[in-house]
């Protein structure tokens, strides 16, 4: 029997890349044809086709390409004898992984070709080093793709352009009078202000009020809102809402970012910033280092972040009710809602404190404490708070930066001597596999793209000196306008104030409590408690770390 059976692969990475030139890959049509002209022309019988849609040779490895799964499947029972594609990219393009991919093949008795490159040969240490190289070239190509695209997307939001896409909840599109290359119309957004009305009640609610995301879609769906298509509110359209930086009038596009846009700008920097503090908190809250509420039912000022002193249980709410005769004779129901230690009550572990607190008992103490870091804050001036903790700040920032930059050399050393070692392993002159190396190099090579990340971070934090004082005042002028807010704020608002500045409360026998502040209100205190004796019971209830 002549071996001459092929099986040809095809991929694009997206469905609409429909043109091949210097900086596009062919369609699929265009492939087959390609791979059916080669085979004819080579006297070769095609018996075996598998297509691959919209999968990126780039970031997708082989083994979770189901259509490479399925060829080698094909090669070990013998189905074919050769692999044929219109490119050897359309096999992967990954640096370290898709040249093995291809020995694999040949290894297993399987020619690989392609239509434009001939044949891929593994006879000596140079025809795999060639190999090698080749798809090196191939991975940084779809690199460059990646690069340009993104590129070109992240010119237009620089530009103060919408990139494309269906438009955000609150904004219509709207014909911008330009075109794309291919002479297609462009469109901009513009606010619709019927929808922008419901994205600013969102965010109100969110902030102002405590709702969580379901709480929020069930109000909307209650009171008789419906989306932009008609449909009722789910909890995922309120979250990506929430998170979405166009609604201060900021387009992105990855790290790219468009300057201020005041016509596209539907809630305020600080509404907005407010509630994503409140996501990451609620995130913490699930962590069981709650910052938040996690209940905002029922009139109890505490919700998720009192514990009992003794055995470290969360507290949780319990109501009951108990029946009393008054001296007319007359039987009245009285509710008592009080802070239960579980384990205390189901006598799960020992615990030596109580069994339960008033809710009205512990929540006026704490109130009380709220209400005297209130009292102090007012009698500091805000000007040597700010200067003081400044310059602790950065420090801080400047010793991170320090570390960040030793930590990222050590892992770009590692990275660099890793790939030397995989040319010597091609070269047959080391003793680890290429297997071996190519899953080291991966590793070493996240760590050190995650580090650029950090490292970019650590600088930008210390570069924004200005930044840092207007985050600070911002903190500042924020707990001064809960003080004033307090007395008169519904029971939702109290619940906020209280859980935005208190990290925990850990009450014992008698109502001792031990209150520990979020770092938001430990840092004024920290910025001057060197410099005057004042408050030292609040400093001593205070975390030492943030």
């Amino acid at each position: 029997m002549e071996q001459n059976r092929v099986c040809c692969l095809y991929r694009v990475s997206t469905d609409k890349q429909v043109d091949y030139d210097n900086n596009h890959e062919a369609d699929i049509p265009m492939q087959r044809k390609a791979c059916h002209r080669f085979a004819e022309k080579m006297g070769w019988d095609i018996v075996h086709e598998e297509q691959e849609d919209g999968v990126s040779g780039h970031k997708v490895r082989a083994e979770n390409r189901d259509k490479i799964q399925t060829i080698k499947e094909l090669a070990r029972k013998g189905k074919f004898d050769i692999l044929l594609v219109f490119m050897f990219d359309r096999i992967g393009r990954i640096a370290d992984e898709t040249p093995f991919v291809v020995e694999w093949f040949v290894k297993n008795g399987i020619q690989v070709w392609s239509t434009q490159e001939g044949e891929q040969r593994f006879d000596n240490h140079i025809d795999k080093l060639l190999n090698y190289i080749r798809f090196w070239q191939a991975d940084g190509e779809s690199e460059k793709t990646s690069i340009r695209t993104k590129t070109s997307l992240g010119q237009m939001v620089e530009e103060g352009h919408y990139k494309g896409g269906t438009a955000p909840v609150g904004y219509e599109l709207v014909k911008s009078g330009r075109v794309n290359k291919r002479k297609h119309e462009l469109y901009d957004l513009k606010i619709k202000e019927g929808d922008a009305k419901i994205v600013r009640l969102i965010f109100a609610k969110y902030v102002n009020e405590g709702y969580g995301v379901q709480k929020i879609a069930n109000y909307l769906n209650a009171n008789g809102y419906r989306n932009p298509t008609g449909n009722p509110w789910s909890h995922n359209t309120i979250r990506n809402i929430l998170q979405n930086e166009t609604y201060v009038g900021i387009l992105r596009s990855g790290n790219t970012h468009s300057p201020h846009l005041p016509e596209l700008q539907i809630v305020s920097q600080t509404l907005f910033d407010k509630a994503q503090g409140i996501r990451r908190e609620r995130a913490e809250a699930r962590a069981n280092t709650p910052r938040v509420p996690i209940n905002m039912r029922g009139n109890s000022l505490l919700s998720g972040n009192v514990f009992c002193g003794h055995c470290g249980s969360r507290l949780h709410l319990t109501t009951t009710s108990r029946y009393y005769t008054k001296a007319d004779g007359t039987v009245v129901k009285k509710r008592r809602i009080r802070y239960a230690c579980y384990k205390k009550v189901r006598k799960i572990a020992k615990c030596g404190g109580q069994s339960g607190y008033s809710a009205e008992k512990l929540d006026g103490l704490v109130e009380a404490v709220i209400k005297d870091v209130f009292k102090r804050m007012r009698g500091l001036s805000k000007s040597e708070i700010i200067s003081a903790r400044y310059e602790k700040e950065l420090k801080v920032r400047k010793s991170n930066l320090q570390n960040v930059r030793i930590e990222y050399a050590k892992e770009q050393e590692k990275l660099s001597d890793l790939r030397a070692e995989v040319v010597r392993s091609i070269q047959g002159e080391s003793v680890y596999s290429k297997e071996m190396l190519a899953g080291l190099v991966n590793e070493v090579d996240a760590k050190v793209k995650e580090l650029e990340t950090v490292l970019k971070e650590a600088e930008r934090e210390v570069e924004e000196k200005e930044s840092l004082i207007k985050e600070l005042c911002d903190s500042y002028d924020e707990i001064m306008s809960w003080s004033e807010l307090y007395d008169s704020a519904s029971i939702e608002q109290k619940k906020m104030i209280v859980n935005a500045m208190i990290r925990r409360v850990d009450v014992f026998n008698g109502y001792e409590l031990n209150v520990e502040f979020n770092f938001n209100i430990r840092q004024f205190f920290e910025g001057i408690e060197e410099e005057t004796e004042t408050e030292p019971e609040i400093i001593a209830a205070l975390p030492k770390t943030a």
